[in-house]
């Protein structure tokens, strides 16, 4: 394998000859390989982010005539080529990784350099024309340019969460239409409450995660504050004072979003606050969806001997040994998504603690676990959608069967006859295992035409008292 001869502060190594990469990113490389196995390359909307930073950075420097016009065009040139998705291979260094982000930012800073050498007519690594830092990190540090490329990658990402999301409401919205007319029985605690409709079962479930969109959003508009211009602590050392805003200016451009810069950057740099809100927002949204797939589960039980009021779809074969179980493997993979992703709000609130006076050094493990998080919880609500819900199905002779057989319905006899009158006919109906209708057409407590009218299920599952126009009080 050819190679080049590249140094820094700790000496010589030889570095790919046709890598884009240089020494320090070979460093992190040796220094973290494999400590998650997810290079940065793994995740494009990181590398489009960090493009864009490096991008806004040097025509900020060009603006204050900092850069000269051709190494800053060379520069912008190459960083609108990694925009473009070309050079994602060049980012192999770990998400998690020591020095608070340092690999990560001279990872960014030598791919740039290398191939604005190339664009300015010079081979890899003759620094002298074009300088990883002295260039391409002209103005910034690690502790600016790091959180602000990420913050930009997790705007990029809620959209796409956030796209995946409504798709899934949509289509339990869709199943809400699909059941409005299937009578069933609710419950609280497991046990028989009140009769419903399944279509207003699957319609809650739309309305529940359907709220959770506007927070997810809400949080994410925290990370259009970033540090850009404080440099190592805040301060702003080695950077101009036009610069931060010209910085910020510039990255609304090639961005597309409102980016301002913080009011404090003494406080901004170590402040990790917003993550700490999203991954709190995002949790939400996981604890919500696992709530909903085990009911699906608990809905889907049996065949025989489960509540049976639903068929998810049949993806694969349940067991080695017990032939014809089939499980509920897509609600299953989505409730250990979302076990994982409240596993790492902890971690993240941890880190976020950890911090240490003017910076936190370990806000690569937050953002690893905040990039883990976005992108599992949409590639599962993706598997929900498309192996689950879609095909869901419901057993509509099997509800009914279980509402007109349940003591439940007894609480629209209620208004009726009163509650001690309504209690003994429940206790009656348990231990004789009669039905509540037989029991109180046997008592003459009411006739069939006056009963149908108050189980009537549509004013069952409807605000009022139900048969309100017979209401009797005996």
């Amino acid at each position: 394998m050819k190679t080049r001869l590249e140094h820094d502060l700790l000496g010589e190594k030889e570095v790919p000859a046709d890598a884009y990469y240089g020494i320090q990113t070979l460093r992190g490389i040796e220094n973290f390989a494999n400590i998650s196995g997810i290079e940065i390359g793994n995740y494009p909307h990181y590398v489009k982010a960090l493009a864009m930073v490096k991008w806004a950075a040097s025509r900020a420097n060009q603006e204050l005539g900092l850069l000269p016009d051709n190494i800053a065009t060379a520069i912008q040139k190459a960083c609108e080529e990694i925009i473009e998705g070309k050079l994602g291979d060049q980012f192999p260094v770990d998400l998690i990784q020591g020095g608070a982000g340092t690999s990560t930012n001279m990872n960014i800073n030598e791919v740039v350099a290398n191939r604005a050498l190339e664009i300015l007519g010079h081979k890899k690594g003759e620094y002298q024309y074009c300088h990883p830092n002295n260039h391409v990190n002209l103005s910034q540090s690690t502790n600016d340019a790091f959180p602000t490329s990420f913050k930009l990658a997790f705007i990029f990402m809620n959209e796409e969460l956030v796209a995946e999301l409504r798709l899934m409401i949509q289509a339990f919205r869709k199943k809400g239409e699909e059941f409005k007319d299937i009578l069933k029985m609710g419950r609280t605690q497991l046990q028989d409450a009140v009769p419903m409709t399944l279509g207003q079962e699957f319609e809650a479930f739309a309305a529940n995660l359907e709220e959770e969109i506007d927070r997810l959003n809400q949080m994410a508009k925290l990370f259009l504050e970033v540090n850009m211009g404080a440099t190592a602590i805040g301060t702003g050392i080695n950077s101009e004072p036009e610069y931060s805003q010209k910085c910020i200016k510039n990255l609304r451009i090639i961005s597309g979003h409102e980016f301002v810069l913080a009011s404090n950057l003494i406080e901004a740099t170590p402040d990790t606050g917003s993550t700490v809100m999203y991954s709190s927002a995002l949790k939400r949204m996981a604890v919500k969806l696992s709530k909903i797939c085990n009911d699906l589960r608990l809905l889907s039980s049996g065949p025989r001997c489960g509540l049976n009021e639903i068929n998810l779809p049949p993806m694969q074969p349940g067991s080695s040994i017990m032939p014809g179980k089939v499980n509920p493997v897509i609600p299953e993979v989505v409730n250990q998504v979302a076990f994982n992703i409240i596993g790492n709000d902890m971690t993240i609130t941890m880190a976020a603690e950890a911090g240490q006076l003017e910076l936190n050094a370990f806000e690569p493990i937050i953002f690893y676990c905040m990039f883990q998080s976005i992108d599992t919880l949409g590639y599962a609500v993706e598997t929900l959608v498309d192996n689950c819900i879609v095909g869901i199905t419901a057993n509509e002779e099997r509800c009914r069967q279980l509402v007109e057989n349940s003591v439940g319905i007894i609480t629209a006899i209620c208004p009726h006859v009163g509650y001690e009158k309504t209690a003994d006919i429940a206790k009656k109906a348990i231990n004789s295992n009669e039905s509540v209708r037989s029991l109180i057409l046997k008592e003459n407590i009411m006739d069939e035409e006056e009963l149908s009218r108050i189980l009537d299920p549509i004013h069952m599952t409807e605000p009022g008292i139900s048969g309100k126009d017979v209401l009797m009080k005996i």
